[in-house]
């Protein structure tokens, strides 16, 4: 049965896809009924144009580094993912395939250009793609949240642990003196006894002092403050190096001080800092060597560092000092949760400040800063 020519014309003209017959430059010649109901424009205003100039101008770029030099070459399209534009503003995704044909009075070549809408893949696709980061999303979230629970598994045995070593050595030093009490002393022999029960106990009064701030820290609320206008620190500072010579009396603690004038802060915060470093420093400085405490203010940044010799922290441990229970390499006349530097530092960042340390063959030094009127 033969096809009638309106026929023919109407496939041409109301095809489910639109046509376009270019020149190699991209000139378009012809175009059909659909194509210009897609764009919203007459055929007479599509004639003569480029089809860049039918595309979005993101699209467009694409068209003109990637599918038009293709075109030209080879004459050739296999389903480049396009967009044109509306005379509305409004966008349809499209598919491009092209073939080239030569007419028959040797005129250059042509091309045929068909344009298959694929909004609704187009739309599908950006579902999956959505649907598999969303899973994978999920995938890591789940990783996170094992990895989590692991790590928080081994922090609390590993709390429980060195809590329950830690605290069982200032314990038996209490319980020992205590017994050596009961008994008959020399003045002198009872005041030593005296002075080390006390030394234990700030020991312990420290350790549950960290596991409490440690314990507000991992539960979200921080480190709680109370700033106090016109701190002077120097006294504060003063009393933390005695306590610390008091409980390591065979250990000397040098002071420089040097602060004119007064500081907003919490000092009762600043002297947990100070005692955790000044404590860092005698646990693990050369024991022959003194343990320095040095005090600035410049009138709007105040610095505290204390410094001790001995041997150089390594490298690859630096970067987990600030980081709860961890202790290095502990020897056997060494103690401590390896709370003191993390809650240090989170003191420091509780006062807009920072917590830094730097370590040679010369010298270990822990250095704290922050504004002198912290808001």
């Amino acid at each position: 049965m033969a096809v009638a020519a309106e026929d023919l014309e109407d496939l041409y003209e109301n095809a489910p896809f639109a046509y376009v017959l270019m020149q190699r430059d991209g000139r378009i010649v012809s175009a059909n009924t659909t194509l210009t109901k897609w764009v919203g424009t007459q055929a007479e205003e599509v004639i003569g144009k480029r089809l860049r100039d039918l595309l979005t101008s993101g699209t467009r770029i694409f068209y003109e580094t990637n599918v038009a030099p293709l075109l030209s070459m080879r004459g050739e399209l296999e389903g480049a993912a396009l967009d044109l534009k509306t005379t509305s503003g409004d966008t349809i995704a499209v598919s491009a395939v092209a073939t080239s044909r030569k007419r028959s009075d040797d005129e250059p070549d042509l091309i045929r250009v068909a344009l298959f809408k694929t909004t609704e893949r187009r739309k599908y696709e950006r579902q999956l793609l959505v649907a598999q980061q969303a899973s994978q999303e999920a995938e890591l979230a789940t990783q996170r949240l094992l990895d989590t629970e692991r790590e928080t598994s081994v922090l609390r045995e590993q709390f429980i642990a060195i809590l329950g070593h830690d605290l069982r050595n200032p314990l038996a030093s209490i319980s020992g003196g205590l017994r050596l009490l009961e008994k008959e002393q020399p003045d002198e022999r009872r005041k030593l006894l005296l002075e080390l029960l006390k030394a234990s106990v700030l020991r312990m009064s420290s350790l549950i002092d960290n596991v409490l701030d440690f314990a507000r820290g991992r539960l979200g609320a921080g480190i709680p403050l109370e700033l106090r206008d016109g701190i002077w620190l120097a006294p504060v500072l003063e009393h933390v190096a005695a306590e610390l010579r008091i409980g390591s009396p065979e250990r000397k603690v040098e002071t420089d001080l040097d602060l004119p004038a007064p500081v907003k802060c919490d000092p009762s915060r600043i002297s947990q800092l100070v005692s955790n470093l000044l404590g860092n420093a005698i646990t693990h400085g050369a024991p022959e060597e003194p343990v320095r405490l040095h005090a600035d203010s410049n009138g709007d940044i105040l610095t505290i560092w204390v410094s001790n010799k001995g041997f150089p922290i390594p490298a690859a441990t630096m970067e987990y000092l600030f980081q709860p229970f961890f202790r290095g390499e502990v020897r056997e006349n060494q103690h401590g949760l390896g709370l003191g530097l993390h809650i240090a530092s989170e003191i420091a960042k509780a006062h807009g400040g920072s917590l830094r340390v730097t370590s040679t063959a010369e010298e270990t030094r822990f250095t704290f800063t922050m504004p002198s009127q912290a808001e």
